[in-house]
């Protein structure tokens, strides 16, 4: 007789245990136990339990293929994590199973050790591993979003996912519950007469500060401060807009006697080009965006035109706003002579093109649908033993799921995308127009930084933790792939890894040559720096556009997604009290305020970055690297931490330990 040991361990997630009779089989290269019930004894209701049982053969199976496991056909869901197997000559081998069982389910698990398609030689486990993709491109199949995007999962209701890419429990509960309580907190102070402007600045902040952090507040305090105004185009939401400047657009007709007062004395503005102090962003892709009518007007999007200087005290201060990209009579250059309402109208303008910029491109395209097409290509091509399928699986968690719930409850009618400025064919044209624009290497940040020349201007903190970021993703994502594909052979002829990669080109960009984005791999290097990219998009670049979303839009005056009047055409025609009339009416504002405080993304069940908490690797070496890893990132954590003490305003969007594994939220 031979005995076979199992530890099977039920999810830590809430309602992951059961009381239901399960079954296993055991399969090796020789033969296969009996289909053996796992009492309810070592198998309970409660989240975590681990049981253990024997399942006792007449003779060894051989070395173990696989792991059957089967669930009576009753109601309650069981998750099951992982089972240890310890075979009667003593080795211990680990099924990772990591997924909901349910009515009658049957599962087919395969041992831990991650391997690549011609690695397996035994003709089951080729069988096994061609039927499981069969089966998840049935699952996960492509349909089209919209002319000129990254495709999406041909799934509607996110309950209509399979089981293991749905929300947890906890995370659908916790979103609709803060959703409730911000709308309770919002009637409890009154503020429901949402057809109305805000009456005052005072109001307004009362709004405002229904939920607050201390950097909303400093918001609200210093939003009207050009030195804040400049600091934001560095540290606030959408630091991928700002460029340095050696040459002044040919449709930007700035002199040098418009800026002299404002630069160092006895300087000039092409002598501080020279010494690059110049800095511009320019929001031409904004330009001819369908909008929305309102009371018979047409709302205006500006594709403004903003130069910013760096001056002695290394402050980052802007110094004129071009509204429109065609200089006019009627389209004047503001500066901060003007007065005081002139000024801060034109700043405001800038400050919603920038908004609707991170919200719908630097954010949903980049980081959300984007995201959604490596996580729908590692489903359809890369079986769960794969390795790189195992190494991005934390970062594709809850991606599917929650940019479903997105198109149902920020871009359909109603909801907070259609209270923007843009129409939705605007919305449609803005994010084609940030596809086309999006290159492999506008998506590898040392390269970004590079390209804009903003290697050295100060106190960019983004930038600061950003390269560290990618530093320590990249050297971790380094040592995998050389463990598990030590010559470019192994990657070339990696049959899934190509239709892996060529799934990312064809429905991400679209086919697009021009994008720079391969279609194939060919050689490590390659291949290290392409999952480096889809980690540090999945993970950093999201968290540092998400989280600091209340904190930047929470005081609408800030970043206002609309604006009601159109820019003013001359100067002198404007006063403070006009600028109220330029907001947003009460319904959009409170509908930024609640969706940005949600965005916050603070669940019982967030996973920062580096924590594997499904073990799906077996290999000593790779878990090592995980640990190493996580050493790394929790170094970094601490000096950015250290960092922040100093700092009037703390940048911590990019503090690991506040990094969510995936986009999530």
């Amino acid at each position: 007789m031979a005995e076979y040991t199992l530890k099977v361990t039920t999810g830590s997630m809430l309602y992951a245990g059961t009381f239901d009779n399960l079954y296993v089989t055991l399969i090796g290269t020789e033969r296969q136990s009996e289909r053996t019930q796992l009492t309810s004894l070592g198998l309970d209701d409660t989240n975590g339990k681990v049981g253990t049982f024997a399942v006792t053969t007449l003779f060894t199976l051989g070395c173990l293929l696989f792991l059957k496991m089967e669930k009576d056909p009753l109601a309650k869901d069981w998750f099951c994590s992982t089972i240890v197997v310890t075979t009667p000559e003593g080795d211990e081998m680990i099924f990772p199973c990591h997924r909901w069982l349910s009515k009658g389910d049957i599962v087919l698990l395969r041992g831990g050790r991650a391997t690549k398609a011609f690695e397996d030689l035994h003709p089951k486990l080729v069988d096994q591993r061609k039927k499981e993709l069969v089966q998840q491109k049935i699952n996960y199949k492509w349909a089209v979003y919209a002319e000129g995007l990254p495709y999406m999962v041909d799934i509607k209701d996110e309950n209509a996912l399979p089981a293991e890419s749905r929300l947890s429990f906890s995370r659908a509960f916790e979103l609709q519950n803060t959703l409730k309580e911000i709308y309770a907190e919002f009637e409890l102070k009154g503020l429901t007469d949402l057809n109305q402007q805000f009456e005052s600045f005072e109001a307004l902040k009362m709004a405002s500060l229904v939920k607050k952090t201390p950097m909303a507040e400093y918001v609200s305090e210093h939003w009207k401060d050009d030195d804040f105004f400049g600091y934001q185009f560095l540290n606030g939401l959408n630091p991928f807009i700002i460029q340095r400047c050696s040459k002044l657009p040919s449709n930007f007709p700035l002199t040098e006697e418009m800026v002299q007062p404002f630069l160092a004395i006895g300087s000039s503005l092409n002598a501080e080009m020279k010494k690059g102090n110049i800095f511009l962003s320019d929001y031409k892709i904004m330009e001819g965006l369908a909008t929305k009518v309102i009371d018979g007007k047409p709302t205006v999007v500006t594709p403004a035109l903003c130069l910013l200087y760096l001056n002695p005290q290394k402050k980052l201060l802007p110094i004129a706003i071009q509204l429109s990209q065609q200089p006019s009579e009627e389209n004047p250059i503001f500066l901060p002579t003007d007065s005081e309402s002139d000024w801060m109208l034109a700043k405001m303008f800038v400050r919603s093109a920038d908004a609707l910029h991170h919200v719908l491109v630097s954010h949903f395209l980049r980081t959300h649908l984007l995201p959604e097409v490596f996580t729908m290509a590692t489903l359809r091509n890369l079986p769960k033993n794969h390795p790189l399928h195992k190494l991005l699986t934390p970062h594709h968690r809850f991606t599917i799921p929650i940019n479903i719930l997105a198109r149902e409850t920020l871009l359909s009618p109603g909801t907070l995308f259609s209270k923007s400025s843009l129409d939705k064919e605007g919305q449609l044209e803005l994010m084609r127009r940030g596809l086309s624009r999006t290159t492999y290497s506008s998506l590898c940040l040392p390269e970004n930084i590079a390209a804009r020349g903003l290697e050295s201007i100060p106190n960019f903190h983004f930038r600061d933790d950003a390269l560290r970021l990618w530093s320590i993703i990249n050297s971790f994502i380094q040592s995998m792939v050389a463990y598990y594909y030590p010559s470019d052979s192994e990657v070339s002829t990696d049959s899934e890894l190509q239709e892996w990669i060529n799934e990312i080109f064809y429905y991400g960009f679209l086919g697009n040559y021009d994008s720079g984005f391969p279609s194939s791999l060919q050689t490590v290097e390659e291949l290290i720096q392409v999952v480096t990219t889809v980690v540090f998009t999945s993970s950093a670049s999201h968290s540092a556009g998400n989280r600091g979303q209340f904190d930047h839009l929470g005081w609408i005056p800030n970043g206002p997604l609309i604006l009601n009047k159109a820019p003013q055409t001359t100067k002198e025609q404007s006063s403070m009290e006009d600028i109220l009339a330029y907001l947003p009416k009460k319904s959009s504002a409170i509908l930024v305020m609640s969706y940005t405080w949600l965005f916050r993304g603070n669940f019982s069940d967030f996973e920062p970055l580096g924590t594997y908490p499904e073990q799906r690797f077996a290999e000593p070496a790779a878990l090592q690297m995980i640990e190493d890893f996580q050493a790394e990132l929790s170094s970094l954590s601490v000096a950015i931490t250290k960092r922040n003490s100093k700092l009037e305003q703390p940048f911590n969007y990019l503090n690991p330990k506040e990094i969510e594994n995936s986009p999530g939220i």
